[in-house]
């Protein structure tokens, strides 16, 4: 999500901007993961944004019945539409069939923005999966009711999932009062990877592959039209025409699709390192075969990354701190002495709302396959917990009014989760393991009660499907707030370990008591040796100790 407060085309551009190119998808296709599901990844980056787990449940709606449709980030009213005769069970972003929807917004073309139009990126996503059963019927949901009610958003990249294949859908409107959109989708390969992070990422496609390749009749010639392209057909790129690669685009988006191809593929990351620095014009590929099967697991700490053994790591320089710090405040760019600079933009970011990585998988009843494994704040801090796709009730701590954006709850995951990574990152090295040590305990649990828990749901499943749903339900319910107990009980450990800049030692695994009086055993780390070396070259003789006379 990006907190663009759409009025007039110049302030979306300007909030696209200004916020800070929020949000990145993965996708996984089946024959590239390591069980056959099908995984897409998400993470929804707002600097402000009170973060909670969506639920609509499944409904009948009358005959004539109009629904109201507000805009997903400025909460504006937009107008009405035509309700569906039957809405399926939606919990956070897949639904009861195991359809999946993510997106980053990629803004493009500020002049074809239609502030008139009805349907915003965000009510795509959800009216969509309210009413669809597999990825293409969800692509043709979104782009009729764009061609039916208009499009109100600016450029838009979507990952749409279901158990048995992936698209990369890229959209965008066509300017004040003209209804429709342009758009282009292409169906990932099952044998392949691909990400997309803040910048169209689809330019040639193949207009003969009706399998792999859907497209808006128009998407050639609007482009002809508006004065975009002029070459020939074949030659046409979507990326080129309608979001023009500028330096931000290269390192703020590009550069997380880059790291994701990295960890996964080593010749694609080793063969693109010059684009995303700005020394090559060759766009990376779509999609691309990984070197290995990819876990859930594998996803879930690759939306952990920040450029950490690459040269574009953020954890060695100054920006970073004494205690290594892998985040940087907003904005991303800055000025010194008139010259305009930069900071790096990796794929985790403190400020994400909300987390998941969706696992669908066809050998299994819908009920049970599909898995949103879901985490509150940033997935660097967060713990992923199972949320099962036929869950029609959220887990207390996940539920919208638990606070809100202004106002903090003991009762809100979203944040607890705030709490104690704000504690950690000021000294992130001397803390961060502490926490990586109950956040993988948790996230290890679930992963390895899995196929016990799920065949216990299949066995319900063959006696009464609702069975199977109460379970897993409660499942759901009992995994969130346990982990929220656990990081709860993370923030009291930590506070103490670490009060007042020491460090209280630990013995056997729990902090070690003084053996008289109220002073436990401690160190005192203070800075790193390096940091003092560049303090002492920064000022000089000041803090150097004088002999008295």
């Amino acid at each position: 999500m990006k907190m663009k407060k759409i009025m007039l085309a110049v302030f979306l551009l300007t909030a696209c901007i200004a916020n800070g190119w929020a949000c990145t998808n993965f996708i996984v296709g089946k024959k590239a993961s390591a069980d056959g599901s099908i995984i897409v990844s998400y993470s929804a980056d707002s600097y402000g944004m009170f973060g909670y787990l969506c639920h609509y449940p499944a409904a009948q709606h009358a005959p004539g019945e109009m629904r109201d449709i507000y805009d997903w980030d400025s909460g504006k009213y937009l107008g009405k539409i035509k309700e569906a005769k039957q809405t399926y069970n939606v919990i956070g972003n897949t639904n009861e069939f195991q359809v999946t929807i993510g997106e980053t917004t990629f803004g493009g073309r500020h002049e074809l923005v239609d502030s008139t139009g009805i349907m915003d990126y965000g009510s795509l996503i959800y009216v969509a999966l309210q009413r669809s059963r597999t990825a293409k019927e969800a692509i043709k949901i979104m782009t009729d009711l764009v061609k039916e009610y208009g499009y109100y958003s600016s450029g838009e990249s979507f990952s749409i999932a279901d158990p048995n294949e992936a698209w990369i859908m890229e959209m965008i409107g066509k300017g004040p009062g003209v209804k429709g959109a342009v758009w282009v989708a292409v169906r990932i390969p099952d044998d392949c990877i691909a990400a997309h992070a803040n910048q169209s990422r689809i330019h040639k496609f193949d207009m003969n592959d009706k399998e792999n390749c859907l497209y808006a009749p128009d998407v050639i010639s609007f482009a002809r039209e508006k004065g975009y392209f002029s070459g020939n057909n074949k030659d046409f790129s979507f990326a080129d025409a309608y979001c023009p690669l500028d330096f931000s685009g290269l390192r703020f988006c590009e550069a997380r699709v880059w790291s994701f191809y990295n960890m996964f593929s080593k010749e694609t990351g080793k063969s693109y390192l010059s684009y995303i620095q700005g020394e090559s014009k060759e766009p990376m590929p779509l999609y691309v075969k990984p070197d290995q099967k990819i876990s859930v697991r594998d996803i879930q700490h690759a939306m952990r990354d920040h450029y950490e053994g690459t040269p574009l790591d953020i954890t060695k320089d100054m920006g970073a701190g004494c205690f290594e710090m892998p985040y940087r405040l907003s904005p991303l760019t800055f000025k010194v002495d008139g010259q305009e600079y930069f900071n790096e933009r990796p794929i985790s970011t403190q400020q994400s709302g909300f987390v998941f990585v969706s696992q669908m998988r066809s050998n299994l009843p819908d009920a049970i396959g599909g898995v949103l494994w879901f985490g509150l704040d940033d997935a660097n801090m967060t713990v992923f917990t199972p949320v099962y796709c036929n869950t029609d009730k959220v887990p207390y701590p996940y539920q919208q009014g638990n606070g809100d954006c202004v106002t903090f709850s003991w009762d809100s995951a979203f944040w607890i989760y705030n709490w104690v990574a704000d504690m950690i990152r000021p000294r992130y090295n001397l803390m961060v393991e502490d926490m990586r040590t109950v956040q993988n305990s948790l996230e290890d649990t679930y992963a390895q009660a899995q196929e016990g828990i799920e065949s216990t749901a299949l066995k319900l499943y063959q006696q009464d499907p609702a069975k199977a749903k109460e379970f897993l339900t409660n499942y759901t319910q009992m995994t969130a707030q346990t982990a929220v107990d656990s990081w709860k009980k993370l923030g009291e450990f930590l506070i103490v370990r670490y009060n007042d800049g020491a460090v209280k030692r630990m013995q056997n695994g729990q902090l070690q008591r003084p053996t008289t009086g109220n002073t436990a055993p401690l160190d005192r780390p203070g800075y790193s040796k390096e940091f003092l070396q560049e303090l002492v070259k920064s000022t000089g003789e000041r803090y150097k100790m004088k002999e008295l006379k």
